[in-house]
Formats: structure tokens, sequence, C-alpha cells
């Protein structure tokens, strides 16, 4: 019997230490799941802003395009006597 004793504590033993290293290396991969959370967080920041500046500048070409279609209608206007000025 204690022969089986024995056996039973070693594999039990073995199993705990097992755990352990599997907890370690879940440890482990949590710490490195954090920082490449922190840098896609890092990341999608810089996106949004450079996103909202993109809009930005293009609200602006819009608004500056707008203004030279109404210079080109005023100037390119055909004549009322059929003659360009």
């Amino acid at each position: 019997m204690p022969d089986d004793y024995d056996d039973r504590f070693r594999r039990h033993e073995e199993i705990m230490e097992g755990l352990a290293r599997m907890l370690a290396a879940q440890h482990e991969m949590n710490q490195e799941q954090r920082e490449m959370n922190q840098e896609q967080r890092e990341i999608n920041q810089r996106l949004t802003l450079a996103i909202e500046r993109i809009d930005r500048t293009l609200a602006h070409v819009e608004i500056t395009q707008a203004r030279m279609e109404t210079l080109f209608a005023h100037v390119f206007r055909p004549q009322e006597n059929g003659h360009d000025t």
C-alpha cells in the first residue's frame, strides 16, 4: 500500500507542476496580449486622428471646388449677344 500512496503522490505532484507551468505560460501570454492591445489602441487613435484630418481636408477641397465652379460659371457664361468677351 505505501507504494500505491507514493505513486499517487508522485502523479499528483507531476500534475500540479504541469498546471503551474501552464499557469505561468498563460500569465506570460496574457501580458503579451495586454501589450499588443495597448499598441493597437494607440494605432487606432492615430488612425482616427488621420481620418479626421483627411475629412477636414476633403471638406475644404469641396468648398474650394464649389467656389471655383461658381467663378467659372460667371467668367465663362455665354454672352447675350452670342459673342464671347
